[in-house]
């Protein structure tokens, strides 16, 4: 079990392109209310009560660029073609006395810091692993490589997960160890699933959808309007 002193560190890969988004820049640094999205989601980190450490896999050609963008507490190194790469790098230049890692998507640039504190609190009380879920509203089904309908599993079970997602170090170690057995996941609740460690569900946040579409960053533009000031990083 993590005792209460223990420090907690957030990782953030953010070194993908992002084509879907669009925009003609990495993903992470398209710009919402005038700012990158990276930047309002490594604010939203530092508000965290419990994260200690802030380490961001930038693309590798912009680390300079990101560097500046989050000033000198947050760590910022060259991120890996694919994001468990990036992961892996960042889990390796973890300060020595971090027990709980989080990873956090740079594209949900809205998370509430409530919500990560929330993800480091259910770790350091005991938990191995700990992920935010919502509901999921629509109906889902499971097709094959034609678009035939296999089944339709209902919704009772089934979960949209968010992040971030948070870890005992030696467990999210240990999965990306071993990260390259198995097929691909999308996210690293996956590979400790591999591990056979019991992964815990929290409630998670409306707010923390992810940036992945134009229309998603409509959605982003709208929400952070609202927003009061101190809380959007606006001056």
């Amino acid at each position: 079990m993590t005792g209460p002193e223990a420090r907690v560190a957030v990782v953030v890969p953010a070194a993908g392109r992002g084509e879907r988004l669009g925009g003609g820049v990495p993903k992470a640094l398209r710009p919402l209310g005038g700012r990158p999205m990276l930047v309002h989601a490594v604010q939203a980190l530092a508000r965290a009560d419990l994260v200690s450490q802030i380490i961001v896999a930038a693309p590798p050609t912009l680390v300079e660029v990101v560097s500046r963008l989050l000033g000198p507490d947050v760590r910022v190194l060259a991120g890996g073609a694919e994001r468990v790469d990036s992961v892996r790098g960042a889990l390796r230049a973890l300060d020595d006395d971090i027990r709980v890692v989080l990873v956090h998507d740079a594209a949900r640039p809205l998370t509430p810091p409530s919500l990560v504190d929330a993800v480091a609190a259910a770790v350091l009380g005991g938990q191995p692993a700990v992920i935010p879920v919502l509901p999921v509203a629509d109906t889902v089904k499971e097709v094959d490589a034609e678009g035939r309908v296999l089944r339709t599993p209902t919704r009772d079970g089934l979960r949209a997960v968010q992040t971030p997602q948070g870890f005992r170090r030696e467990v999210l170690e240990a999965a990306y160890a071993s990260s390259d057995d198995g097929p691909a996941v999308t996210d690293d609740a996956g590979l400790v699933e591999r591990l056979g460690v019991p992964v815990t569900t929290i409630p998670g946040a409306e707010e923390a959808f992810k940036v992945t579409r134009p229309i998603d960053l409509v959605f982003a533009e709208a929400l952070l309007a609202r927003r009061p000031l101190a809380e959007s990083g606006r001056s």
